[in-house]
């Protein structure tokens, strides 16, 4: 891989992807990434100006995409809508850029004999019972909850089908729950974060006992680098790190390590068609691509996850005031 194509590498996953790459590998790297809300060109301040190039456009816009495609040995699509809250409220940005720019790169990568990675997660296979002992893996069924969810399976199915129809050089990873440093703030642990930060109280839909399965973001770019250098063209590899945790575990362990009480929270609303459990079997990656994650300690992580926001207050506080605001206005 000389040249590597990063869909949404502006983003909080695609971005530190991008810094794993040039961290560990030779290859130069093009950004290409809508410059949305939640993306930030401050998350790849700081790296060689030879080694990287940023552009900025739509992946659903087939001019800008076969202008690029190309020029690279590999595409890696990490580009997203992914806000759950923000689906409920409007899914035709998600079918925009999660189906149809997901359609759009597949054109072009067939085009051009192109190497394709395509970034999904977990939601795709819907959720699991909270008493329950399986986890997810390769074979699960699809079953959506949410339209954030559905718009990643068409994906999905679109790349699976580009593969055995027109014999696109492709494989997926499908990951659980990420965090980490360059996380918007509307998402749920640097929301908690920064709420305590600024000397509110957290806020947890329902009764918090929800499951969500983390892992680092450094641990996920680790395991796509691994599937990009290692994989087999047309598998799908689960990528996860034993991480389950719930909700409400979340909220206290965030509260403690900042030295609060761990009972100063909100309960609030539950949010339509909240998934229970999320949990990943990652067996097959581990066992064909010899990944593990580094991060294997979530307390460890999550108190350096901490140290990074406080240390980054003037990055995330413009965007706070109007995250706060639509979740009042929802009542979330």
């Amino acid at each position: 891989m000389q040249k590597i194509l990063v869909a949404g590498g502006a983003g909080f996953i695609g971005s530190n992807f991008v810094r794993h790459v040039v961290s560990n590998t030779d290859a130069r790297v093009t950004v290409l990434d809508k410059m949305t809300y939640a993306s930030s060109r401050d998350a790849l301040v700081g790296l060689p100006e030879a080694r990287l190039q940023v552009v900025v456009g739509d992946i659903a816009d087939p001019a800008v995409v076969a202008r690029l495609v190309g020029a690279h040995d590999v595409v890696v699509n990490f580009a997203a809508e992914s806000h759950n809250d923000n689906a409920l409220e409007d899914p035709s940005p998600f079918v925009q850029t999660n189906v149809v720019g997901t359609y759009v790169l597949l054109e072009a990568v067939r085009r051009e004999g192109v190497r394709f990675h395509h970034v999904s997660t977990d939601e795709v296979y819907g959720d699991l019972r909270l008493d329950a002992v399986e986890r997810f893996t390769e074979q699960s069924p699809y079953r959506p909850s949410s339209p954030y969810a559905a718009s990643k399976a068409a994906a999905d199915h679109l790349v699976r089908a580009w593969v055995r129809s027109f014999g696109v050089e492709a494989t997926i990873s499908n990951c659980s729950n990420n965090y980490g440093p360059w996380q918007h703030v509307e998402k749920f642990i640097p929301r908690q974060i920064t709420n305590v930060i600024n000397g509110g109280r957290p806020k947890v839909y329902g009764s918090g006992e929800n499951v969500r399965d983390w892992i680092h973001t450094e641990d996920h770019n680790s395991a796509v680098l691994a599937v990009l250098e290692r994989g087999r063209i047309g598998e799908t590899y689960l990528v996860g790190a034993d991480g389950q945790q719930t909700n409400l575990d979340v909220v206290r362990m965030i509260l403690r390590l900042m030295g609060r009480p761990e009972d100063d929270y909100d309960l609030v609303a539950d949010r339509a068609g909240h998934d229970l459990r999320y949990a990943i079997d990652a067996r097959k990656l581990r066992a064909e691509l010899g990944w593990k994650p580094v991060h294997s300690n979530f307390e460890e992580g999550l108190a350096r996850t901490i140290a990074w926001y406080e240390r980054h207050v003037d990055w995330w506080r413009p965007h706070k005031d109007a995250v706060e605001a639509s979740y009042a206005a929802k009542r979330m």
